[in-house]
């Protein structure tokens, strides 16, 4: 028998405590413990009541409201006629979406946008995520169920067919297009953190391995004009870049080349190659062999960057290890890997000065850059 530690006595103890009906009776009428037993007890509500809160967005989103409201604040009589929606009905959707501060009241009784919700409607990768989550919540209906089934056997697993699939190079442009312009939709924002902590300016030519419709190029060609650019992508989503690239003006400077890496080659002649959330999306000997196949594809000090929610840093736990770590169980590949995980890694498929890069905002995704030694 494991003899229990201080720590788990001590810890022990505090749970002992704090599941005392008397204790808790206790804290919250006690004027110096009344605000932590608040605070408490609305957090413990918050997971209580987390799924409902996330039906009210996705029905602000569904409906697009926020955007609604943001070209002029309407009354819920208004906005139900607007919607075809019954008054009663929407007023409760509309009431919640104030309480959860995505809408906020207007004078005159009318509903304009709540500070959540502006920020929402800046966002919109966060809002394709929101309406892309409905499948997830599918998934999660049972959450014991799926946790007893073979890892990946729900929806999510089919809707990202490239994980599935024996021979994703052959995917017709159908099986694409949703989740290629569900990634596009949030490049903008994973462009943002990696230009604001690393420049591209001393590099000639940038690979782009997995790297979907060319948002992510684009945007980084648009601040490194000295930049060649080529992206390696399934054929069919290979293609939506070359039209990209053609679009923005790019087709003298940035080229898609299709296949998948899992069996084909990488293409050489980059100086640094970029992996944006493609990590965490496979499994770890899919990951390996990717890591080796960059080492080999870039010359001597050729540089690798990549660009992904990474576990346990500082306030990312809840996106890791609970979010990310149920999404990609119900898509049946990949995990969120540390950065010590990751290092090593990187280390043994050759690479070396593997360093963290501080963003502003690690939940969107870190950087981690290395070289080849």
């Amino acid at each position: 028998m494991v003899s229990l530690s201080l720590r788990d006595r001590l810890l022990g103890w505090r749970d002992s405590i704090l599941s005392n009906p008397r204790f808790q009776r206790f804290a919250a009428v006690f004027p110096l413990m009344r605000p932590v037993a608040r605070r408490r007890a609305v957090a413990m509500f918050d997971l209580v009541a987390g799924f409902v809160y996330s039906q009210i967005l996705l029905a602000c989103v569904q409906l697009r409201l926020f955007d609604i409201v943001a070209e002029r604040p309407a009354t819920a009589e208004d906005l139900a006629a607007q919607l075809s929606l019954p008054v009663d009905s929407l007023r409760v959707l509309l009431d919640g979406a104030v309480a959860l501060r995505l809408l906020q009241m207007r004078s005159g009784h009318r509903y304009g946008l709540g500070q959540l919700g502006a920020e929402l409607r800046g966002n919109p990768g966060v809002l394709a995520l929101v309406a892309h989550h409905a499948m997830l919540y599918r998934d999660l209906a049972d959450p014991v169920a799926l946790l007893r089934a073979p890892r990946g056997g729900g929806e999510l697993a089919a809707y990202w067919a490239y994980v599935r699939g024996e021979r994703p190079g052959e995917l017709p442009a159908d099986a694409i297009a949703s989740y290629t312009a569900l990634m596009a939709a949030s490049q903008p924002m994973i462009a943002r953190e990696v230009l604001h902590v690393y420049s591209f300016r001393d590099h000639r030519c940038l690979l782009d391995v997995g790297g979907g419709d060319g948002s992510f190029l684009s945007a980084v060609a648009a601040q490194a004009p000295q930049l060649r650019c080529m992206l390696f992508d399934l054929p069919a989503v290979a293609e939506k870049a070359a039209a990209r690239f053609e679009a923005n003006g790019l087709k003298g400077r940035a080229t898609a080349v299709g296949g998948s890496f899992t069996t084909d080659p990488l293409p050489e002649g980059a100086d640094i190659v970029s992996l944006v959330r493609v990590i965490h999306d496979h499994d770890d000997e899919v990951v390996e062999a990717l890591l080796r196949a960059v080492h080999k594809a870039l010359p001597d000090n050729g540089k690798l960057l990549i660009a992904e929610p990474i576990a346990g840093l500082p306030g990312t736990a809840a996106i890791s290890d609970a979010y990310f770590a149920f999404y990609l169980y119900a898509m049946g590949s990949g995990k969120a890997r540390s950065f010590p995980r990751l290092q090593a890694m990187l280390e043994n498929a050759g690479f070396s000065q593997v360093t963290l890069h501080p963003v502003p905002m690690p939940l969107v995704a870190s950087v981690i850059t290395a070289s080849k030694r």
